[in-house]
């Protein structure tokens, strides 16, 4: 990975344990900033739990980390939680309008969201301004996601965290998210961040890309490696994917 390129998120030598588990080991790399990173391995090798450091969500056990080389600690969690913004693969829904859902983020600071910036909002994920009157119960699946995706984007965060949030939606929803992800990319220079099983969508949509492995980072750099990793265990958790 260049060096050269400014760093969103670093981690140096960290460490988090739950329950007498070691989740993750002396996990030191960088995310770098404007860029699009996926990070992938097999299930329970610590990549959501990884995410949850990076928003405040888990504080780790030991060591390091800094959002744009400022130490995590030093930031308030509300001020944190809208820098680094966070989608799920389950596109969690209050009854109601996709207004009500939209306006969510700004509602619990006792704020409103206008409706020029709900509607401009709705435009940049790919929905209808006419959406806002909607039932959220009437939407699809990646109509949902997209509206989870605009909500997050109400706090104007300069990262943002995906976890999985494709798996369930059939190809041509998921097609239409990448093309949402790489357009926020672009437009906003937003670091991404994103938890992928999907192998083919991490070397086409990746800039850079972690290997996660039982809990440590087993390979890291461009989205390549994955063609051809120098890592054994990688190369074997590739094959098997692909298989």
């Amino acid at each position: 990975m260049n060096q050269t390129t400014d760093t969103a998120i670093r981690f140096h030598n960290v460490n988090y344990s739950t329950d007498g588990l070691h989740i993750l080991r002396n996990i030191t790399g960088s995310f770098p900033e404007g860029k699009i990173t996926t990070l992938v391995g097999p299930s329970g090798a610590g990549k959501s739990t990884l995410f949850r450091l990076c928003n405040g969500l888990r504080s780790a056990d030991s060591g390091d980390i800094f959002i744009n080389e400022k130490p995590i600690e030093e930031y308030n969690p509300i001020e944190l939680r809208r820098k680094v913004g966070i989608a799920l693969q389950k596109a969690t829904m209050v009854s109601g309008s996709v207004r009500k859902n939209l306006g969510l983020p700004l509602e619990l600071q006792g704020k409103q969201l206008k409706d020029e910036d709900a509607g401009e909002l709705l435009e940049l994920v790919g929905l209808d301004k006419d959406f806002l009157q909607r039932n959220v119960k009437d939407l699809s699946g990646g109509q949902r996601q997209k509206l989870s995706i605009a909500r997050t984007l109400v706090n104007r965060p300069v990262v943002l965290l995906l976890d999985e949030i494709t798996s369930s939606l059939d190809q041509v929803s998921q097609h239409d998210i990448e093309k949402l992800i790489i357009r926020i990319n672009k437009k906003y220079r937003t670091t991404i961040i994103w938890i992928t099983h999907n192998l083919h969508q991490a070397r086409t949509i990746g800039d850079y890309t972690w290997v996660m492995m039982s809990g440590a980072l087993a390979e890291t750099g461009d989205s390549s490696i994955l063609r051809n990793p120098a890592n054994d265990e990688v190369r074997r958790f590739v094959k098997g994917e692909e298989e």
